[in-house]
């Protein structure tokens, strides 16, 4: 324990600045402040690099389309509501209309790219909508007050005069059909548990929902308040109750019980839907085929790795050393910076991006809190890189598996993918250089540069040694396997618990941050090919890599460059933007960057 301790503090005492020759030796740079070496006027940019930086013709077009939508949005804001699905169907299908007039022969080729990219979102959006409409028809015998409720909701945004003594005579009928509602579903025994909680989600909106309308004129309107106060407060009770017999009996939530991992498998049809929307050419079986290979190829290059240490080909031996290789509570922060500017460094000295003075000054460190870390154990990027690390609140065990899953080599290899060149150089650029193209914002450019730049750093020999390298290869080791347990799960092959089991027994995961993992990637907040994204974008950057700059056509800092000033979309559509591919009105998704993966 002493050597691993002392290794620790040599770490600290580089990474602090203490020791400048030894900094040298070890790869990691001095601390330094943030504006060292920023000339007078360095943050502000010459006309050159902001005027005519957008060059397609659909710019406003496509910012139109964004702008329309949020308002629609906002107006027909109720969720479930028949009216409001009706309402962005017409409006979808409206500018499909109006896309269709556009002449596309005589656009440019980063219009007919944004064409293309508007015409995938459109037909996107509206199978969406047909996807929400079919779950629904599953959730609608579960709440069949429901419509009572949403039309509450859109009368008062129309406007409309409330009858009070009418409204009191609809709630006290609302809350008797929620309790006869209560009533059947204690009787009910074949409820599948993923409707069930689709169900219990919908009771906490519609709850929501009665409330907004209600306080609106609660105490406003002296006479509806006067008539609806009490019916009210009792259709309010009859919901928390119908909630929670639908939450604990029907869907196997218990109460004082850390909340089982359902999620919302979509099957096979919804993901090749969304596969295409994303332009990626390939079936879910093709993706987890190509996952397993990358897997095993990086399964390999850890067996190196543990070689050098001494533990033979006991790889998670391995990896158990690395994970006791952490810092102190309260030093992480400290590591976090050290390692941000050594990431900058190596990468301006190779030349392979521009780096703005201002991107580079403006980030900043925030502490994840316990509740937060139970969904995001590692760390959250941008301008802000968020940093998990053991608070003095959390359990013992969470502690020690805290600081383990956050050891430095751990850090060192996520911390430029969340700010420099990943997250936070990706988020300046992209608020800059066609801004409107985040209408066209997909996973697969966002989180696949982040994990591009873990695949070309490593290539570039910035892992110093084999500690470094089962850092990094834990992480390309993770994203890999979220490739096959996400899609496992979505075509209904996997539960969550054999997904935590995979991370904990393949990755070498520790088993609350596998259930954390796993938890976010089911919970609904992230779209079902998110997890997937991260290393299938970064091999789609790596195939383009390969194409444009291993062959000599392009430098690493143009390439980089260019892709950040293009704006997020589909890569195939980078691709297109850099090669000059043509494009036709119904282009459809065909690069095959991967050609043929073997079947599974």
């Amino acid at each position: 324990m002493a050597r691993i301790t002392n290794r620790i503090a040599a770490f600290l005492l580089i990474a602090l600045g203490s020791n400048a020759s030894a900094a040298g030796q070890a790869g990691v740079p001095t601390t330094r402040t943030l504006q060292e070496g920023i000339p007078a006027g360095g943050y502000v940019l010459a006309p050159s690099e902001v005027i005519g930086a957008t060059t397609s013709e659909l710019r406003e077009l496509v910012e139109r389309y964004g702008t329309d939508r949020q308002t629609l949005q906002r107006r027909w804001h109720v969720e479930y509501s028949p009216q409001r699905r009706q309402r962005l169907a017409e409006f979808l299908g409206g500018w499909q209309q109006q896309l269709a007039r556009v002449e596309f022969s005589t656009l440019g080729q980063q219009g007919r790219i944004d064409y293309v990219l508007l015409r995938t979102v459109l037909e996107y959006e509206r199978q969406l909508l047909s996807r929400e409409e079919r779950e629904w028809t599953e959730v609608d015998p579960l709440v069949p007050f429901a419509a009572t409720i949403i039309g509450l909701m859109e009368a008062r945004r129309r406007m409309e005069r409330v009858d009070p003594a009418g409204v009191a005579k609809a709630l006290t009928a609302l809350a008797m059909t929620v309790d006869s509602a209560r009533k059947r579903a204690d009787s009910l025994t074949d409820t599948k548990a993923i409707t069930a909680y689709r169900a219990a989600t919908a009771l906490k909106s519609l709850q929501a929902t009665l409330g907004q309308w209600y306080r609106y004129y609660a105490g406003y309107d002296p006479l509806l308040t006067w008539w609806a106060s009490q019916p009210y407060q009792r259709v309010d009770a009859a919901l928390t109750a119908y909630h929670k017999v639908v939450r604990e009996k029907l869907a196997g939530i218990k109460p004082n019980e850390e909340e089982p991992i359902i999620g919302n498998p979509i099957g096979r049809a919804a993901l090749l839907e969304d596969l295409r929307s994303e332009m990626i050419p390939y079936t879910p079986e093709e993706l987890i085929a190509i996952g397993e290979r990358e897997f095993a190829v990086l399964e390999a290059e850890m067996l190196k790795a543990s070689r050098e240490l001494g533990f033979g080909d006991d790889w998670k031996a391995a990896l158990e050393q690395v994970k006791t290789l952490h810092v102190a509570p309260g030093e992480q922060t400290e590591v976090v910076r050290a390692l941000a500017f050594e990431a900058i460094d190596f990468i301006e000295s190779r030349n392979l991006v521009t780096i703005p003075p201002l991107a580079r000054d403006d980030w900043r460190i925030e502490m994840l809190s316990p509740e937060a870390q139970k969904l995001s154990p590692f760390f959250l990027g941008g301008d802000i890189i968020q940093v998990a690390f053991p608070t003095d609140s959390m359990a013992h065990e969470d502690k020690l598996m805290s600081m383990r899953g956050n050891n430095i080599h751990f850090s060192r290899a996520t911390v430029h993918h969340e700010l420099i060149p990943g997250h936070h150089l990706q988020g300046y650029m992209t608020a800059r250089y066609n801004p409107h193209r985040r209408a066209f914002s997909t996973p697969f450019w966002t989180e696949g540069w982040a994990l591009w730049w873990e695949m070309l750093l490593w290539d570039q020999g910035f892992p110093r040694g084999p500690e470094d390298r089962i850092g990094m290869l834990f992480w390309r080791m993770h994203r890999a396997a979220r490739i096959i347990f996400s899609l496992k799960f979505h075509l209904g092959e996997w539960t969550p618990q054999q997904s935590i089991d995979f991370l904990v027994d393949r990755v070498g995961h520790e088993r609350a941050n596998a259930t954390a993992e796993v938890r976010r990637s089911f919970l609904g907040t992230y779209s079902p090919l998110y997890q997937v994204a991260y290393m299938m974008g970064g091999l789609q950057f790596r195939a383009l890599h390969e194409e444009l700059v291993d062959s000599g056509r392009m430098t690493d800092q143009a390439f980089h460059d260019q892709i950040l000033k293009g704006g997020g979309m589909p890569v195939e559509m980078v691709r297109a933007m850099l090669l000059g591919t043509p494009l036709t009105r119904d282009y459809q998704a065909q690069w095959r960057y991967l050609g043929e993966p073997l079947g599974r």
